[in-house]
């Protein structure tokens, strides 16, 4: 597996290793060493599954008092999945990448605790696994509106269709007292 830095600190993109033949395919989904020796929480405690219409946009989510971070795999259909640096003082605060993630190229997203995590589903139905750090916690749980325009994130959504939640979140701000503070590493 091959584990790729992105330009935000601790998100990550990983690429597994593909055996194909006339059989099929395989590889490893996840494999603890490997994401520890990257530097990667190996221990997670709960996997999310998750089925989307094409059109759809679901977040920016996040958890303040019980941080998430969020190993993201498709098994069938694309995303666009979207991460977004939302640490009040961090350096890279308000700066956001999208990854293509698909059920044909495999490719996983790690979103560490301290961003906001969306994504959108351009064309097919599509389902998601995810392995989360921390437990969800529904009184916990925070967000950033989706079309915040100093973010201007290109969701590759024309009519997007999103859940009452998602429409009411505020924008993000650097002052907003609900977001997690940029804690350098020592």
């Amino acid at each position: 597996m091959r584990v790729i830095s992105t330009h935000l600190p601790g998100v990550m993109i990983l690429e597994p290793a593909v055996f194909a033949d006339v059989r099929g395919s395989f590889f490893e989904s996840f494999r603890a060493d490997v994401l520890h020796g990257a530097g990667l929480p190996d221990r997670f405690v709960q996997d999310n599954h998750s089925c989307s219409r094409p059109g759809t946009i679901r977040g920016l989510h996040y958890q303040l008092q019980r941080p998430q971070g969020k190993l993201v795999r498709i098994v069938r259909g694309a995303v666009r999945d979207v991460a977004v640096d939302i640490r009040r003082g961090s350096p890279t605060f308000g700066q956001w990448i999208a990854v293509e993630l698909s059920a044909a190229n495999r490719r996983q997203l790690y979103i560490p605790p301290g961003f906001a995590h969306g994504f959108s589903v351009p064309d097919v139905e599509s389902e998601m696994e995810y392995k989360c750090t921390d437990y969800y916690a529904p009184d916990d749980q925070r967000g950033v509106r989706w079309d915040d325009q100093t973010l201007a994130i290109d969701w590759g959504v024309a009519e997007p269709i999103l859940s009452d939640k998602d429409r009411a979140y505020d924008l993000l701000i650097p002052s907003r007292a609900d977001l997690p503070s940029y804690e350098p590493e020592r």
